[in-house]
């Protein structure tokens, strides 16, 4: 098994957005929200930012943005003490809290209706285009013909999720826990790559390096709006993924606003034409998704359970048992470990 852990490569700088009504050559006073987050959102939130620009909030806003892995872009967050950073958006709760931990991000930031949650996906299996393995499901996934690619918990929390997602599929098959770490173990040895961000892990599986991506449901389907050459399986049972954002503390006050429009029934549409599943109650029946399945009824509720953090504790008791702090790994080491050894 090849493990790329390309951390220090991962972080992308680029401009997100220019004002849409910037003068020309810009002004020297304008106020810039600089983003810091998982390499997945990107394009989406240079679609919220070019429709918040169009708001009285949002007139002569700049943007930048640095995108990456989620554990490290937090880390790095923290390690520069928020220095330059207006606005989070990572993968998992935890990288947040590592903010808060750091007195970087208020108490308080997830309190509000939504918890902190700002985008929202399903785990799904992206294959070759047609399927020619003819996947259906994750038992698939331990066949000998499949070479999965997936990303590497130690940097991303795609990866995560992606683990969680196949732990409750052993689970909701009635395993007990033994029978679903075997499990796990017989789909960890067909990995042909552990990527350092569920971005790269796409780029990887673009590459042909296996013929199995386990990503995010909107992952595969900003793919499929860029022509790759690809289809994805929404399997009978997956896990809802919630991705946190905070504003820091020392943020330009326009942050703020910027967090209720990317939260606002606009802000959401735009996350939903890039494939990701709306945050509250946004109506998305006259929204047709390019690259869904079915783009007129694009997110469908898988057949069987859909799994919550909440369902395994929340976070903190499944961070504790499955990959400790920072990434040093417990379960999920140890089954790293025994499948690398079959």
């Amino acid at each position: 098994m090849k493990r790329v852990m390309k951390a220090a490569a991962v972080a992308v700088t680029s401009a997100l957005a220019l004002s849409a009504c910037a003068s020309a050559g810009g002004s020297d006073d304008a106020e810039t929200i600089n983003i810091v987050g998982f390499a997945v959102p990107e394009a989406a939130n240079k679609a919220i930012a070019t429709e918040f620009n169009k708001t009285d909030a949002g007139e002569g806003v700049t943007f930048s943005g640095s995108y990456g892995a989620s554990g490290e872009q937090s880390r790095k967050v923290a390690d520069t003490d928020g220095k330059d950073v207006d606005y989070v958006h990572f993968s998992l709760e935890g990288d947040v809290t590592r903010l808060v931990d750091a007195g970087l991000v208020a108490d308080d930031w997830n309190a509000g209706p939504n918890k902190g949650i700002v985008s929202s996906s399903i785990a799904v299996i992206a294959v070759e285009k047609g399927n020619p393995l003819g996947i259906t499901g994750w038992e698939d996934l331990t066949r000998d013909d499949v070479k999965v690619i997936t990303a590497d918990p130690a940097s991303s929390g795609a990866a995560r999720w992606n683990i969680l997602a196949l732990y409750t599929h052993a689970l909701a098959q009635g395993a007990t826990e033994a029978e679903a770490d075997a499990y796990l173990k017989d789909v960890f040895g067909n990995v042909a790559t552990w990527a350092a961000s569920g971005r790269e892990a796409t780029e990887a599986f673009k590459k042909g390096v296996g013929n199995v991506l386990i990503t995010y449901e909107n992952e595969a389907i900003l793919a499929k709006q860029n022509g790759e050459e690809l289809d994805y399986v929404v399997p009978e049972t997956s896990f809802l993924i919630e991705n946190p954002g905070a504003v820091l503390e020392d943020a330009d006050p326009v942050a703020t606003d910027w967090l209720e429009f990317v939260l606002s029934d606009a802000g959401q549409t735009e996350f939903v034409k890039k494939g990701f599943r709306p945050v509250g109650d946004l109506d998305i029946s006259d929204i047709e998704v390019d690259g869904a399945n079915d783009p007129a009824d694009p997110f469908p509720a898988p057949a069987g359970q859909l799994y919550t953090i909440a369902d395994l504790g929340g976070w903190s008791d499944v961070t504790a048992e499955w990959f400790g702090k920072d990434g040093v790994k417990l379960r999920f080491d140890k089954l790293y470990a025994a499948a690398t050894k079959q």
